[in-house]
């Protein structure tokens, strides 16, 4: 039996929240898991919506994560 590892080179995850302090805590544990992976932050991008039905603001964000060099 072959086992083959192969490492991730890029990765894009998205978050969403309806306040920023809790949007900022998922992308914080998951720079923090994507370590482990040896993934760093490369880019991060923010978007904001509001959501009448709720009378809220969504807080949207797309970070993009590199293999560690």
């Amino acid at each position: 039996m072959n086992i083959q590892l192969d490492l991730f080179e890029n990765k894009v995850e998205f978050f969403e929240a309806y306040d920023l302090k809790t949007l900022q805590k998922q992308i914080d544990d998951q720079i923090t898991n994507n370590q482990a992976l040896l993934l760093d932050v490369s880019s991060v991008s923010y978007q904001a919506v509001f959501n009448p039905n709720l009378g809220k603001m969504l807080y949207s964000a797309a970070v993009h994560f590199k293999l560690k060099k």
